[in-house]
């Protein structure tokens, strides 16, 4: 009980300065946007690439490249704009478990609304079909859920090593691309309309990086909190 409350407290925490300041959000937003415009002029270069059977690919694969870097950039910040007396305050208040939920937490509400909005955006400017919208959302959902859990993770771990951004990047590298692979895979049958039946191994691979990544997020970052 004292771990939920610790959490509550500390992720209302968080949504209260994202809403007073914006920046993180107003940030992100403007960086999807403004990369899908860049995208759609590039794209309406060549008139004849619509019509090719590339197309619906490379519709697929752009969208969840614009919603990577979008993830890097929201969440990145997780505990970069954190200063060392607030970390040290939480050291004193609450426990690492609640820290570490909290902004998991916050970092999955934020992506999901980021994805939500953006990709009306990029259909907007992209027209594609989609065979199985619900079951598109639905992978974006699970997408935007998995690229917090991860990126949260290793921006908890490389807050302890001064902030080093190549460190996150080679950390995320092993654990991200396996979850690149099956979202893709699994927006694509989205997008031909298959049956849902033929993804849900997927999604149960899915789902367990998730808990896996969760679950040592618990274990590990009690002992990066203590140095």
């Amino acid at each position: 009980m004292q771990l939920y409350n610790q959490t509550i407290h500390l992720l209302k925490k968080e949504i209260v300065l994202e809403w007073r300041s914006k920046y993180a959000f107003n940030g992100v937003l403007l960086y999807v946007v403004s990369t899908v415009f860049i995208c759609y002029m590039s794209f309406h270069l060549n008139p004849g690439f619509k019509n090719s059977p590339g197309y619906p690919i490379v519709w697929n694969i752009l969208f969840w490249i614009i919603i990577l870097f979008a993830s890097v950039n929201a969440i990145a910040k997780s505990f970069m704009q954190e200063s060392k007396s607030r970390l040290l305050y939480y050291y004193s208040i609450a426990s690492p478990q609640a820290i570490i939920l909290s902004k998991t937490i916050y970092n999955i509400l934020l992506m999901s609304l980021l994805s939500a909005l953006a990709l009306p955006v990029y259909m907007l400017f992209f027209n594609n079909t989609l065979g199985d919208p619900l079951y598109y959302f639905l992978t974006v959902f699970l997408g935007s859920l998995s690229f917090s859990t991860v990126f949260t993770m290793i921006s908890g771990i490389a807050s302890k090593a001064g902030n080093n951004g190549t460190l996150m990047a080679i950390l995320s590298f092993p654990v991200i691309i396996p979850i690149i692979l099956i979202l893709i895979r699994l927006s694509k049958a989205a997008m031909d309309g298959l049956q849902r039946s033929i993804s849900y191994g997927d999604i149960g691979v899915l789902v367990a990086i998730n808990v896996i990544v969760i679950t040592t997020s618990l274990i590990l970052f009690p002992f990066l909190w203590r140095d």
